[in-house]
């Protein structure tokens, strides 16, 4: 069965909005974990607009008795104090993302000419302290190839071109969804699992869940403005339900 790693930034987003601590972002993820999500995601961005530090903490410390059942992924950009506490909590994931100043959200995955030592590094360091690495690259071969060079264990395919052309029609979808088809499987003839996320949802996923050797996808935004409507804990189990095998 595909993972279901639930991003939680949207809760943040929505207490910040006000102050104070409602919606609770502890609260939300142990509603997450009584409906059998067997992943959470956080993104803490350096100006702290949803998810802050100390609710990186609070998870962690939340998760730390499921370790080896329900997996942490921390994502962001490999700036200093991110990295930072990453090492000091040790989640089992890591997904690097490059990030434009402004931008809402993840615009594309890393270029595959960025330059790589300093990243080399930073995916060396992460994996040497038991943090499995993930890379955010666009459903290429050629962006796979760079992950594997850069010492990636997973990438993680940017989906946002694979939601919009499901959204103008099955052909199109089909012929993005085959895009994404031949870069996983480039990444697993390299030794690389395979994640995905951006703009996946219950529809698209129907399709998208088919892709061969995907591990793991991280869904935030659909889910949870679904949720505002027919609650946490129910859009969970729609979401693991989708994601069941179906044979």
């Amino acid at each position: 069965m595909v993972r279901l790693s639930v991003n939680v930034n949207k809760v943040a987003t929505l207490r910040n909005s006000r102050g104070g601590d409602v919606p609770n972002i502890v609260s939300a993820v142990e509603v997450c974990l009584r409906a059998g999500a067997p992943g959470i995601t956080v993104h803490p961005r350096l100006d702290a607009r949803h998810i802050t530090a100390d609710d990186v903490r609070q998870i962690a410390a939340l998760l730390a008795p499921y370790r080896g059942q329900v997996e942490y992924n921390i994502e962001g950009d490999p700036r200093p104090d991110l990295l930072e506490l990453v090492h000091a909590l040790r989640p089992d994931q890591l997904t690097l993302v490059p990030v434009l100043p402004d931008e809402i959200t993840s615009q594309a995955g890393w270029p595959s000419a960025t330059a790589g030592e300093a990243l080399r590094g930073t995916i060396a360091a992460a994996r040497s302290a038991g943090i499995r690495v993930s890379l955010f690259v666009a459903a290429e071969p050629a962006a796979v190839d760079w992950a594997a060079a850069m010492g990636a264990d997973r990438v993680e395919l940017f989906t946002e071109p694979y939601a919009r052309a499901f959204e103008r029609g099955a052909a199109e979808a089909q012929r993005a969804f085959e895009s994404c088809a031949l870069a996983a499987a480039r990444a697993h003839a390299l030794g690389l699992g395979v994640n995905a996320g951006h703009d996946l949802d219950l529809d698209n996923l129907v399709l998208f869940r088919t892709l061969p050797h995907l591990a793991e996808v991280s869904i935030g935004h659909a889910l949870m403005s679904r949720a505002l409507f027919e609650g946490l804990a129910a859009v969970v189990r729609d979401y693991l339900e989708v994601l069941a095998p179906t044979s």
